[in-house]
């Protein structure tokens, strides 16, 4: 090999790997808990995760000597943002030891992390303390009952509220959000009630097409209510105008109030398919990276984490992952061409 090949190829082997379709790798969500202390029905039914469940033992989730180690090198990669998801992350003990290790890491810019907020009270000051960047809360209804309901009879709405006043009395540097998943026919009737709640507290709702992750939501078209849908009723009461994306590939589009009371979001991965512009991968509890969150199958990390490997080498394996990668599941739907028989389900890799 001459001098110009071999510096060639080091120059190739230093640059953050692009997938097949051109997209970095920024974003890297965590599952540090397969459980979870709700039983929504369009994620961990009830019927499905009773008492005699078997979840993950405690040894056969990684560590967080694991989970710091595969986020370091992820980094070398170009992820500079990270989301530690569950299940219910609060579950995991001693989380924000975990925050903490994760914030002093080179190229981590952005450390945030989703719960459910039942647990957040109690949480909220030691998660800021230890360095998280922002929280978001999932919530979907501000109506008691149908809140009772759509956690499966395991959780009650004062505990998230207090969870959320909590986590905006802390000051997290990049604020709280909510995120709301709408099905037609079950809560779409309550959002209003919950952009009046809070308008104009800082805090931003984001609005989530309901989607067919997993296998046991019973998902249909016929439930998912768009969020052109949900624009026009919102902005039928407070006006609304759009605003320009932060960043390439942000998630959620923006709308701010025209009477300067906050913004909103709207998160729409049925009736708008943004694969071009995704850039995450997402670590299961027990160490295996999907590239998707409507994956199949993934690849296992933990083997080679207990088995001596390298950093190197690891890093190496996380580079070709992504070099293959070629996931592009909500636009396939769109085309009505999506024919994945068993995908993997989300309480193992996130939301």
């Amino acid at each position: 090999m001459t001098a110009l090949h071999a510096l060639a190829d080091s120059t190739a082997v230093s640059l953050p790997p692009l997938d097949q379709r051109g997209r970095p790798l920024h974003d890297l969500r965590i599952s540090v808990m397969d459980r979870c202390n709700f039983r929504c029905p369009y994620c961990m039914p009830e019927a499905k995760y009773g008492e005699h469940f078997t979840f993950l033992r405690n040894d056969e989730r990684l560590s967080f000597d694991e989970i710091e180690r595969l986020c370091r090198l992820a980094a070398t990669l170009g992820v500079s943002k990270l989301r530690l998801t569950g299940g219910e992350p609060l579950l995991r003990p001693h989380l924000a030891g975990l925050v903490a290790r994760l914030r002093r890491l080179d190229g981590i810019t952005d450390l945030a992390m989703t719960t459910n907020g039942v647990l957040l009270a109690r949480h909220a000051q030691e998660l800021r303390d230890a360095g998280l960047d922002r929280i978001t809360v999932s919530l979907d209804t501000l109506d008691p009952a149908l809140f009772h309901r759509m956690s499966g009879g395991r959780g009650a709405l004062d505990d998230v509220m207090a969870g959320i006043e909590a986590a905006q009395a802390v000051g997290f540097p990049q604020g709280v959000k909510l995120n709301t998943v709408v099905q037609r026919g079950v809560n779409e009737h309550t959002v209003t009630d919950l952009v009046e709640r809070f308008r104009g507290t800082g805090i931003v709702v984001r609005f989530i097409e309901y989607m067919d992750v997993g296998n046991r939501n019973d998902w249909s078209p016929d439930a998912v209510v768009s969020s052109r849908e949900l624009v026009e009723q919102i902005d039928a009461r407070w006006p609304l105008h759009a605003v320009p994306p932060q960043y390439p590939g942000e998630v959620a589009s923006r709308y701010r109030f025209l009477d300067g009371a906050g913004e909103i979001g709207m998160i729409s991965s049925v009736s708008q398919p943004f694969c071009g512009g995704c850039s995450r991968a997402r670590l299961s509890s027990e160490g295996v990276l999907y590239t998707c969150l409507f994956a199949t199958d993934g690849t296992d990390f933990r083997t080679p984490l207990r088995s001596g490997v390298s950093d190197d080498a690891l890093a190496a394996q996380l580079r070709e992952v992504w070099l293959r990668r070629g996931d592009r599941y909500s636009e396939e739907r769109a085309e009505r061409r999506s024919r994945h028989p068993h995908k993997i389900e989300m309480h193992y890799i996130g939301g």
